[in-house]
């Protein structure tokens, strides 16, 4: 079984599942480059020292959010966002309800505008939507694939924006870094011909960290019901999960690359996140 490098791993103050995805094998007997793409739980709590290590250090010049706009503003500002040359795109992956904004502008009057959230806005918090017909697949496996139902003008966004972006890092980032993160990492890894195996030993690593992931989580009002509801195995990304999806996109489109190139992520576009991985 492939096993990722365990020096992919950032270890800051403000986050639990920070990972590099440099050092990926490759089918065609290469490696993803570090440096490029890296992939986190939320950002709210980085310390001062955090910034300096991202920017300074990985050379970070955007951060792709998954989150929805309820999450953003009920969570707070990150404080990536007061530097300069540090780029922020926001494409939530799940059915936002009630109000649709841009989600930075009303960080900046964040309390009226979560007066003005309907009732329902914490059910659009977690992935709970699923894709219809596939009832009989495990629970998130049919949520990854509602994200590519429900949510595929965003996905291709959030790829369109990694392929687009440069020459600095990104990072690509919902709550935990695990569910959301993991379906648009695991395409962007899929355009640059990383392993099967790999990718899915990627997603499964965030289950090393995982108890103190779930405590960082608990600890927010945001995600505290949720995050002390259930057994932590349910939280626990298992390699069967991200199988069993790359699976049935194989069987359906024949593989990740055929379900972007159907819904229109180009050769351009693929050939750019692919040099944006690998060099």
């Amino acid at each position: 079984m492939t096993s990722t490098r365990t020096d992919r791993w950032l270890h800051l103050d403000g986050t639990t599942n920070t990972r590099d995805l440099g050092g990926l094998p490759t089918v065609d007997g290469g490696e993803t480059q570090f440096g490029r793409v890296l992939r986190s739980d939320n950002l709210q709590t980085l310390s001062e020292a955090d910034v300096r290590t991202l920017v300074e250090e990985v050379g970070l010049t955007e951060v792709v959010d998954l989150r929805t706009t309820a999450e953003i503003l009920m969570e707070g500002r990150s404080p990536l966002r007061d530097v300069d040359g540090v780029t922020h795109r926001h494409f939530t992956l799940l059915p936002e309800r009630g109000m649709r904004t841009d989600v930075f502008a009303a960080e900046e009057s964040d309390e009226e505008v979560r007066a003005q959230l309907p009732a329902d806005w914490a059910e659009s918090i977690l992935p709970r939507q699923v894709a219809a017909g596939d009832e009989g697949e495990p629970p998130a496996v049919r949520s990854y694939l509602g994200y590519l139902t429900d949510g595929t003008e965003n996905v291709l966004a959030a790829l369109r924006s990694l392929a687009s972006g440069g020459p600095g890092a990104a990072v690509v980032h919902c709550a935990a870094g695990k569910d959301r993160t993991g379906v648009v990492c695991a395409l962007a890894l899929s355009v640059a011909g990383v392993e099967p195996a790999a990718i899915i030993a990627d997603y499964a690593q965030t289950a090393e960290v995982i108890e103190a992931l779930v405590a960082k989580l608990a600890a927010s009002p945001t995600y505290a019901e949720d995050m002390t509801g259930r057994e932590i195995a349910v939280h626990t990304p298992r390699a069967e999960t991200m199988r069993r999806v790359l699976d049935l996109l194989d069987e359906r489109w024949g593989g990740p690359i055929g379900w972007l190139e159907a819904h229109g992520f180009g050769a351009d576009e693929q050939a750019a996140l692919r040099t944006r991985l690998r060099g």
